[in-house]
């Protein structure tokens, strides 16, 4: 087992370019532990499980921590400043794994074939100048947070599919990848659709494409944690998991499925909005939360055979070791997989 501080966490990432059926193990009450979010639609059910008591029930007193980029978040982990997280599986991420320091425990969001999902964005400026589709973007540059991100590897995979090349620009921020979007600075982007839908809607960016037609089972996010919880803190981490599982379920019972009617959907926005778009009103807010709205694994299933292609493509590209498996990276123990 190894532990890193931040500073050694942070060299580390330098160097790299079904709910039900989880039982809730008895715990000591308020254990308190830190969970790492993004201010997307897609993290709601880790909010769903603080705002309906699901962690409390399990036995954990959760405190969010908020992040404006993913690679952070595995940073935090590394170093014990979070215990458990969702993300998407990344160059850095993988190397931290491969040092012992971190373990995908479970998956979040999944591109899902009839499921609105990750749209593929492009400048007024490129889009003026003809690149109204994915084809059309042969010699354009495509924005990412880091290299090995998993912008990094939509792009790259469209690039694939298309057989064009794109150029890369690492932006670091989620904000600064839509400010340079937004201007021209660069010309293509792909993201979830609550933040897709109002930047096309704006008029100075184009949906022109899905990525669900070219990673259609893509798992886009996980949930994971530090090597030494999932080694050592098996019954914290399924209590982590059984209260975030019913945060899925409620959200795609809801949202998705249409469980409890418009009224359900209207609480489920009233809930998530005291955690996106929290700069806009209410009435501002809740389409583009409704735009977001993804189907979530439910019991935080894994799709290996997706975080299998994803690794050979880091692999393949030389951002990681060629000699890391999935297993070195992923703890399948905790819940259903799917290959």
């Amino acid at each position: 087992m190894v532990t890193l501080n931040r500073r050694k966490a942070l060299a580390l990432m330098g160097a790299t370019a079904t709910a039900a059926g989880l039982a809730t193990p008895a715990l000591a009450q308020n254990r308190k532990i830190t969970v790492g979010a993004l201010r997307f639609t897609s993290h709601a059910p880790s909010f769903i499980g603080v705002e309906r008591d699901y962690f409390k029930d399990a036995g954990l007193d959760v405190e969010l921590k908020f992040f404006q980029a993913a690679p952070p978040m595995a940073v935090a982990i590394a170093s014990g400043d979070v215990d458990y997280a969702v993300t998407a599986m990344s160059g850095g991420l993988v190397s931290l794994a491969d040092k012992g320091a971190i373990k995908i425990i479970g998956g979040a969001l999944s591109e899902e074939p009839g499921i609105d999902g990750q749209k593929i964005l492009v400048s007024d400026a490129a889009y003026q100048a003809g690149a109204t589709t994915p084809a059309a973007l042969d010699g354009k540059s495509f924005g990412m947070s880091s290299a090995g991100s998993s912008f990094h590897y939509m792009g790259a995979k469209i690039a694939e599919k298309e057989g064009i090349s794109l150029s890369y620009k690492p932006l670091q921020k989620v904000g600064a990848i839509i400010g340079a979007l937004k201007s021209g600075q660069i010309d293509a982007w792909s993201i979830v659709p609550h933040i897709a839908k109002p930047l096309a809607a704006s008029g100075a960016v184009h949906i022109v494409g899905d990525i669900a037609d070219y990673l259609p089972n893509y798992q886009v996010t996980t949930v994971f944690t530090s090597a030494e919880n999932a080694n050592d803190e098996a019954d914290m981490t399924r209590a982590f998991l059984a209260g975030f599982s019913k945060g899925v379920t409620d959200y795609n019972s809801t949202m998705i499925d249409q469980a409890n009617g418009d009224e359900g959907v209207q609480q489920m926005v009233d809930l998530i909005h005291k955690y996106v778009y929290t700069d806009r009103p209410r009435d501002k807010a809740a389409p583009s939360i409704i735009n977001g709205t993804m189907r979530l694994n439910e019991g935080a299933a894994l799709n290996t055979a997706s975080l299998q292609d994803q690794l050979s493509w880091y692999q393949s590209e030389g951002l990681v070791g060629a000699d890391i498996t999935l297993d070195t990276v992923v703890d399948a123990s905790y819940v259903k997989t799917m290959s």
